[in-house]
């Protein structure tokens, strides 16, 4: 063979050396030019040979600390009170000034009640600022060191003090038969130190003195934005349509002390009358799960009727008697307190002990229970209506319980009717 078929045949061996090694290529690219050759596939794994999954570990919570809980600091941490509160706070003398001023907790605890705990929360670089300040500054910046005013302070109005809402984690545990010993009306003669002198209830009707209130009652309890002599009796003002509907009218509720003020006019480092202003726990004790009892309350009757005062919305979404029951309406304010509130069994931190009877409005002389419907009894009417027809929704009194079934108690407290 001459050199020249030589040199022919090694090209032509060459080139189809080269042909076989692109024809996997070329054929992968004419099926799916969209597929890109990585090597050879992996073996299918079964469920045997299946590599483990790695988990994350479980993160805890996240805290939101711009949201303080009395109830983590005194049963997680077991700090007692004194370990941030001192009695009393250097600010006494400026939040209430003259002879109004008392010693008195009036400001919220210093850092150094919280950095022994709280220091990583406090120097965080979070930006904003750490969460942590806004539950007693109003800015949160080093520049801006106003705090809001103590939550306690509930009679200082000055507006130069900035309030914050918030929903207190206490109940105040306050014994009303012992209060009444100490202020209410006294028997001369009948025993040596005075005593409470609950006068039964009296029925009057408008041509009638009034019945003598207890002293101690008004002490604590006033007639919230009482109408008085003004000629308009609406909390806000009502639609043109109104009608008989039902409208919260001006001194439905009584007012309830929001400070300090009453309590420590006796108990006082001077008088040394136990509890003392230090014994914070002896008076202020966390709330327990809610009773869950119903309240005559709508939110949406309250949002429609623009009810913005916190007082007013305060003391009616806790109702859990007649929350259309109104102080200062019709004969209400010529009748005793101690006829339809018992003060003897009442504990604040019990709501069951605070439900007003419902034969408190009836009487000997008749009122909104009497021996029949006839006479005009309210409640001898709706019952009698809701016997007949069980979609009637009793409105004398009630907000959102007159749609339900008549309770055993009001049944009870109308008088049968005799059989002639």
């Amino acid at each position: 063979m001459s050199t020249a078929d030589c040199v022919k045949k090694r090209q032509a061996i060459r080139l189809a050396f080269l042909v076989m090694l692109s024809l996997p290529f070329l054929t992968a690219h004419s099926i799916s030019p969209a597929v890109v050759y990585s090597g050879p596939a992996e073996p299918q794994r079964t469920s045997k040979t299946r590599r483990p999954v790695k988990r994350s570990k479980a993160q805890p919570p996240r805290i939101n600390y711009s949201q303080f809980s009395h109830v983590t600091h005194v049963t997680t941490q077991k700090l007692t009170c004194d370990s941030c509160h001192k009695f009393p706070t250097p600010n006494w003398k400026e939040v209430r000034t003259g002879e109004a001023a008392f010693q008195d907790v009036a400001e919220f605890p210093e850092h150094s009640s919280c950095l022994n705990c709280h220091r990583p929360q406090f120097f965080a670089r979070e930006r904003p600022a750490p969460v942590i300040c806004s539950n007693c500054h109003v800015g949160v910046t080093p520049r801006d060191t106003t705090r809001f005013l103590f939550p306690s302070l509930g009679d200082v109005s000055d507006p130069k003090f900035k309030t914050r809402d918030v929903i207190s984690e206490f109940g105040v545990g306050f014994p009303h038969d012992k209060h009444l010993d100490v202020v209410g009306l006294s028997r001369p003669g009948f025993r040596e130190e005075p005593v409470a002198q609950l006068v039964t209830i009296a029925w009057s009707s408008s041509n009638q003195k009034p019945a003598e209130q207890p002293k101690s009652c008004p002490v604590c309890h006033q007639t919230y934005q009482p109408q008085g002599d003004s000629s308009e009796e609406y909390l806000t003002k009502p639609p043109k349509s109104l009608g008989d509907n039902f409208w919260l009218k001006k001194g439905t509720f009584k007012t309830v002390p929001n400070s300090h003020t009453t309590c420590f006019s006796c108990h006082n480092a001077e008088s040394e009358l136990p509890p003392a202003p230090k014994d914070c726990n002896l008076c202020h004790q966390l709330l327990g799960p809610d009773q869950k009892l119903k309240v005559d309350f709508d939110p949406k009757l309250a949002a429609e009727m623009g009810v913005s005062d916190k007082t007013v919305f305060s003391a009616w979404s806790r109702r859990i008697s007649a929350g259309a029951f109104r102080h200062e309406g019709g004969e209400h304010p010529n009748l005793n307190c101690s006829g339809c509130h018992d003060a003897t069994v009442m504990n604040t931190l019990d709501k069951k002990t605070l439900k007003v009877p419902v034969r408190s409005c009836g009487g000997a002389e008749g009122c909104h229970i009497t021996a029949t419907a006839d006479d005009g009894g309210a409640l001898n009417y709706e019952v009698d209506q809701k016997k007949v027809n069980v979609g009637f929704v009793c409105v004398k009194c009630h907000i959102t319980f007159g749609r339900e079934p008549v309770p055993a108690n009001h049944a009870e407290a109308v008088p049968k009717s005799v059989t002639k």
